[in-house]
């Protein structure tokens, strides 16, 4: 698994991604359907230097191959916000672990901020899964929020992290 900025030579591969509905409405800000144009602004987005974002590619049989984004933003006011979306045939494969993982140690070591938040639609709880895995916390909290994808609104379930917490360490047997 690679991350990596995004490039506008990227939007191709960005476009095919994140075209597919089953992404889009598991996201906020991704229209359904997605164009070549989207993708293009997409990587041409402005972000401040603490507010990183990567694009994942699978380096399974050595060529990468774009399979989701991930980052941390504060786009509405809410403060660091850990995000991140997988193409379907990454889903159940271990890579937003693997990938939330890097981008969490970074923001412990690199970044002024000592909470990150984070949500996800409440129709998918295999992104709570993933949440749970990194370490995030339930608020208990439900919200509605937007979905270009969805073209309306719907819940989402909200979590929080302690960038000062210890992550549990997994010894393998």
């Amino acid at each position: 698994m690679l991350l990596r900025p995004a490039w506008p030579e990227d939007a191709a591969a960005l476009a095919s991604a994140l075209a597919d509905a089953r992404v889009a409405r598991m996201l906020a800000r991704v229209p359904h359907p997605y164009t070549l144009d989207d993708a293009v602004a997409r990587t041409l987005e402005p972000r401040a230097a603490h507010e990183p974002r990567f694009l994942i590619d699978s380096l399974e049989g050595g060529t990468p191959v774009l399979i989701g984004g991930i980052g941390i933003a504060d786009r509405d006011g809410e403060g660091p916000q850990f995000h991140y979306w997988l193409t379907p045939a990454a889903w159940g494969c271990g890579y937003a672990t693997e990938a939330g993982r890097a981008v969490i140690g970074m923001a412990r070591h690199a970044l002024p901020i000592d909470r990150l938040g984070a949500w996800h639609f409440a129709d998918n709880p295999a992104s709570g899964r993933v949440l749970r895995k990194l370490g995030f916390r339930p608020t208990g909290s439900v919200m509605q929020r937007p979905s270009l994808g969805r073209g309306g609104i719907a819940d989402s379930v909200e979590y929080e992290l302690d960038l000062g917490d210890q992550p549990e360490l997994r010894i393998a047997a």
